[in-house]
């Protein structure tokens, strides 16, 4: 349980400094107003990616008490 907690944090500090660097790109997507669409568009990307890591675990978890009975 640790290890996801520690994952987790660790994806999300990766994730908040790499939206902290600036660039031309980021500037063009500021003005024209899809940055925060882009910035969505990325969160329910990686929310994607977390539930469908947890759910494999849970049916891991699920399979690997099946073994053990």
């Amino acid at each position: 349980m640790m290890n996801k907690i520690s994952l987790v944090a660790m994806f999300m500090m990766l994730a908040i400094s790499g939206f902290a660097q600036s660039s031309s790109l980021e500037g063009t997507f500021y003005q024209s107003g899809k940055f925060y669409v882009v910035v969505f568009v990325v969160a329910v990307i990686l929310l994607g990616i977390f539930g469908y890591l947890f759910s494999m675990d849970r049916k891991i978890k699920k399979l690997e008490d099946r073994l053990k009975d």
